[in-house]
């Protein structure tokens, strides 16, 4: 049952998701919702005759902004849409976790949270300890390596316009800065700019992107006994070639970065 003032989500042609607050009780057998929007507006939700599925619950206001999905309450489309969004609108954050995932949102500007100061500032941290950050993935991945003397991956899988190279980028210059690294001159810039001729046959201009790479690329980045970056190379694959010369809304693809 759904008791009155419990508030839920209903889809909305051009919010996505609106938030309403039930007006009176609902059981079983009962059709429609009586609803109040926060604007103040009453209507009436029709229920699904078919799936006779409720709206979902709204999580209380002491959780939204939280920094992982994973606490919320009620773990669903709108609740992860609206948490992403106060995140953004409110505090700029643009990173949040989802357990071990970091979700990103691309605010198509330059933030001020990739220098030195930061880098120094995840370093040796764990990964709950701090903010949501890329530094943070790419610290726990990098201490896992020298602790076990493993392997590690990092995958940056999104759509066209993302930003998976700009992550993956700044998941290098961290790697290079806390290996002593840095020096040897912008290692981010060296591996990406290390395929020109795959670029200029395997990008295509998408509806979001005008120079979107239609193909994977697996960067792998080797370290010496100190942990220090000795070398990279980045490798091609999946060229989807039906992408290169049609364009489609959606698109994705991924990075694999491999220490």
């Amino acid at each position: 049952n759904l008791w009155q003032y419990a508030r839920v989500w209903i889809p909305d042609p051009e919010e996505v998701w609106k938030s309403a607050e039930l007006l009176k009780d609902f059981k079983p057998g009962d059709k429609v919702l009586q609803l109040r929007l926060e604007e103040g507006k009453d209507l009436e939700y029709c229920l699904d005759p078919k799936t006779k599925e409720l709206p979902p619950l709204r999580n209380p206001d002491i959780l939204v902004g939280e920094n992982d999905l994973t606490a919320l309450s009620y773990l669903h489309e709108p609740a992860v849409l609206h948490n992403l969004k106060v995140r953004f609108i409110d505090s700029k954050l643009i990173y949040t976790y989802c357990g071990i995932v970091l979700v990103a949102i691309n605010p198509y500007e330059q933030l001020p949270i990739y220098g030195e100061d930061i880098i120094n500032a995840y370093s040796g941290q764990n990964m709950g300890d701090m903010d949501p950050h890329i530094f943070a993935v790419a610290e726990e991945a990098y201490k896992q390596m020298a602790r076990d003397e493993r392997n590690q991956s990092i995958i940056v899988s999104g759509e066209s316009g993302a930003g998976k190279t700009v992550s993956a980028k700044y998941a290098m210059r961290y790697f290079a800065t806390v290996s002593g690294s840095a020096s040897e001159a912008n290692v981010e810039e060296k591996v990406l700019a290390s395929n020109p001729i795959m670029e200029s046959i395997g990008n295509a201009k998408t509806t979001r992107n005008d120079n979107s790479s239609r193909f994977g690329k697996y960067i792998e980045i080797g370290f010496d006994k100190r942990y220090r970056i000795i070398g990279a190379n980045m490798r091609t694959y999946l060229l989807e070639k039906s992408r290169v010369v049609f364009q489609v809304i959606l698109v994705q693809s991924s990075y694999c970065i491999f220490v």
